[in-house]
């Protein structure tokens, strides 16, 4: 079975919209939980190894920086190894190597070798399986798919709230050394969710064995022809806007909650209360989001979600205890629930099927431009001012522009291209009754038509002397 032909996507798979789909949906739950949780999990280990390396803060956090510049960055190559293997095998070969990177970390004996290999070698292998897994739930589910999205990305924050007192539990028990090599064999798990993506077969024609669609013998492996759709530019551009501001609070909130004079476990605390409350937003905004109604109006349900965001931030900082920063916390898990689990499912509404390996992995890559740029730049905005405040405010633009270049793009540039599509075929008949009103019961008899071909001989062939053709 090539994987060219289950990732082009044969006319004749329909998506079945449950069945196998609840057995993918809950691999690329798991899958979705490790790739997002995990990076921010690690960071529990980070004392022990400036202990253990005699290195600083800003070293250890290179660890979690380059996890996630893997995950985004490498989106162009996991487009490319999809389109030409398949997204199981993909899969298959990025569990194995998530968890040999932390097998392999246990036994480093300096930070450069942990970067290489928790960093790059587990980060690689996370998203060469987040992104085929992505693309195994749009193929699975169609009319289904807003919630189908909403709780796979539901497994973000469930992980994040696991992973992390698991990893301090293995820290205290076994070291660090110990705790990634559990941490190693935890991760191929993910292994067994790449065993759970059953690639859709074409259906058989009822004479022979060829499946129904043509087949395209030689797919691209990058598909650069997703730059030529407006929906997809403008789309890209937004996001990448998004996540300069996006991740930049939940980096922060923590440090301004102890600038105030918070005690460490109730700043900390803060953290469980955006997850929590994260949970149940990503599941509720597919849920909201795959009503007849509303699907229709995703992308505006998206701009709205970041707009929301954005104006969390802003109200945020201007927080002057820890009650404020909880009701910040509480709004924020909503707006953050709403943006992970409506993010995907519009890049799938815009680009479909078919391009979607590659529009997402094209998509991954700009992000990771901006993952890398976002929250140091609010650090060294907070170096310069030592004042929380511009920081959230800096963010909270940021997601707010990105709402406007969204909601204005799509409104001028795509919905006037896409108006006249709209038009039902009942309204069209109903005009052009109006205009052209035939006879209600016109029918033709057959004596009718002999005299007809009789007075016509010409219509025979025959030659009709009449005064005009005779002269």
């Amino acid at each position: 079975m090539g994987g060219a032909v289950v990732d082009e996507g044969p006319t004749g798979i329909k998506a079945p919209d449950g069945g196998w789909g609840w057995a993918v949906l809950f691999g690329c739950f798991i899958i979705t939980g490790f790739s997002y949780a995990f990076p921010k999990a690690v960071s529990v280990f980070f004392k022990e190894l400036m202990h253990e390396f005699g290195i600083g803060y800003s070293d250890t956090a290179w660890i979690s920086s380059i996890l996630l510049a893997m995950l985004y960055g490498t989106g162009p190559l996991c487009s490319m190894c999809v389109n030409r293997f398949g997204c199981r095998p993909v899969m298959l070969v990025g569990g194995l190597f998530a968890s040999l990177g932390m097998v392999a970390a246990s036994f480093c004996r300096s930070i450069t070798q942990i970067y290489l290999t928790t960093g790059v070698i587990t980060g690689l292998g996370l998203a060469l399986n987040f992104q085929p897994s992505l693309i195994m739930l749009n193929r699975y589910f169609n009319k289904r798919r807003p919630m189908a999205n909403g709780l796979a990305a539901a497994g973000s924050p469930v992980f994040l709230c696991a992973l992390s007192p698991l990893g301090q539990l293995l820290q205290d028990h076994y070291g660090w050394r110990g705790g990634f090599l559990i941490l190693g064999g935890l991760l191929l798990n993910c292994c067994v969710c790449a065993a759970l993506m059953r690639p859709l077969v074409a259906p058989q024609a009822s004479g022979g064995a060829e499946p129904q669609g043509p087949q395209r013998p030689s797919p691209r492996l990058l598909d650069l022809s997703v730059f030529r759709d407006r929906g997809f530019l403008i789309y890209a551009v937004a996001a990448s806007i998004m996540v300069l501001g996006l991740f930049v609070p939940p980096v922060f909130v923590v440090s301004y909650a102890k600038d105030m004079g918070v005690p460490d476990t109730k700043a900390a605390f803060l953290l469980t209360i955006l997850g929590f409350i994260d949970i149940f937003a990503r599941p509720t905004a597919g849920f909201i989001t795959g009503l007849k109604k509303v699907r229709p109006y995703s992308v505006y349900l998206f701009s709205f979600a970041m707009f929301f965001n954005g104006f969390t931030d802003l109200t945020g900082s201007t927080a002057s205890d820890y009650g404020g920063l909880v009701v910040f916390c509480i709004f924020f898990g909503i707006s953050y629930g709403m943006v992970g689990a409506l993010q995907f499912e519009v890049l799938m509404a815009i680009v479909g099927t078919q391009k979607f390996s590659s529009a997402i992995g094209l998509v991954l890559l700009l992000e990771a431009v901006a993952v890398l740029i976002g929250p140091p730049s609010g650090g060294k905005l907070l170096d310069a001012t030592k004042v929380y405040k511009y920081v959230f405010i800096l963010a909270g633009a940021e997601v707010l522009t990105s709402s406007l270049v969204l909601l204005l793009g799509n409104f001028f540039c795509i919905g006037k291209r896409k108006r006249p599509e709209v038009t039902k075929p009942e309204e069209v008949a109903s005009e052009e009754e109006k205009l052209h009103k035939p006879p209600v019961d016109v029918r033709v008899d057959s004596r009718e038509v002999e005299h007809f071909l009789k007075a016509e001989p010409e219509k025979n062939g025959e030659v009709v002397h009449t005064p005009e053709t005779s002269v």
